[in-house]
């Protein structure tokens, strides 16, 4: 059904417009004598098409249309102006705020029915492409879904494998990753890249399924040898996921690359320095530091809060940036739960991960 809305001072165009229109199969006319009145209709309804006269007190078509085009400012409504044989200059203004076509007065029955059929027929054909549109728009997020569904999933799945030659737990990756979204939304980071560093931070030592056991897992403290060959997990870990054009696997080689360098150039694999670390890897270096302290490990003893919290503090400017230890403990509540939400249990690293 197709909704025409009428505007006229004139109580008897309006009957006649009404009674033209009825020729004109699934049409309703809504017909306004003042012209205010039909815009607060419009405020809640969309016409197909606007029968609009030109000359009416209190307000002319012309700025008629400019408040009918602010309500519906993306839409392509079309207007039917009624005017008279020597208003050129109306008729090129109305023109210019988006009239579609002229009636002259008096108006001829068969004319107007031909110029609001053929109107009509536009209408529809703009609502058939703003539905094809849509329709695509909602194709296009769906299949995008998917592919992102598959990314997460070899994310974990590669996760998965880290984890089975590393002491850390699957909990501990649940842990750091959303710390390292609060943290994200902290700064100001917006929705998507904080998920994105959620999804991705999971991977950041990934290069680790490349590092002996007997280093990996020994009780004690590491050669000065050995831990060379330890800190090769970065480098090795961005080798693996360099050159991906997944944003997803690229954010993770970032992570797995730069999440050990330390704000005073001290770090490695590269000896980065302040804000030539990628924000990620700062953003991740802080939560990834303060659950390994507060988590248990072969070769050492779970932290207190209050000592990983000191160990935090203490290295602000020197190995972590001073912005995101800030931001950190600006979210402690958040933190504090995300802790004991996640205890180090039997427990599968595919487990979903989630927002806070």
């Amino acid at each position: 059904m197709y909704q025409v809305l009428i505007v006229d001072d004139n109580a008897t165009n309006l009957t006649l417009f009404r009674h033209l229109l009825k020729k004109i199969d699934d049409l309703e006319s809504i017909c306004f004598s003042e012209p205010k009145q039909a815009i607060d209709w419009c405020g809640s309804h969309e016409p197909d098409l606007v029968l609009l006269d030109y000359m009416m007190p209190e307000m002319d078509g012309l700025e008629f249309i400019m408040r009918f085009k602010a309500i519906y400012e993306h839409q392509t409504i079309p207007i039917i102006m009624v005017t008279a044989d020597t208003e050129s200059d109306v008729r090129t203004n109305a023109l210019d705020l988006g009239a579609y076509d002229f009636l002259n007065k008096p108006v001829d029955k068969l004319e107007l029915l031909a110029r609001v059929r053929n109107l009509l027929a536009l209408r529809e054909s703009q609502r058939a492409l703003s539905d094809r549109a849509a329709w695509l728009a909602s194709e296009v997020k769906k299949s995008t879904e998917e592919i992102r569904a598959r990314e997460r999933e070899m994310i974990i799945r590669l996760s998965k494998a880290a984890e089975h030659r590393d002491p850390e737990t699957g909990q501990h990756l649940l842990r750091m990753a959303n710390y390292s979204r609060l943290i994200a939304g902290e700064l100001g980071l917006s929705i998507d890249e904080q998920d994105l560093i959620l999804q991705a931070a999971p991977m950041h030592d990934i290069g680790k399924v490349a590092t002996p056991d007997a280093i990996l897992l020994k009780p004690g403290k590491l050669t000065e040898e050995e831990f060379f060959i330890m800190k090769q997990h970065a480098s090795i870990g961005h080798a693996i996921l360099d050159g991906s054009e997944c944003g997803l696997i690229s954010t993770a080689a970032i992570l797995a690359l730069t999440h050990h360098e330390k704000f005073n150039g001290s770090g490695y694999p590269n000896g980065l320095k302040g804000e030539d670390i990628p924000l990620y890897g700062r953003i991740v270096a802080v939560a990834d530091v303060f659950d390994a302290l507060t988590s248990p490990r072969p070769y050492k003893r779970a932290w207190t809060l209050e000592e990983a919290c000191q160990f935090l503090r203490d290295n602000s400017g020197s190995h972590f940036d001073p912005q995101c230890v800030n931001a950190f403990f600006n979210v402690w509540d958040d933190v504090l739960d995300i802790h004991t939400r996640y205890q180090d249990e039997p427990s599968e690293v595919d487990r979903t991960l989630v927002h806070h």
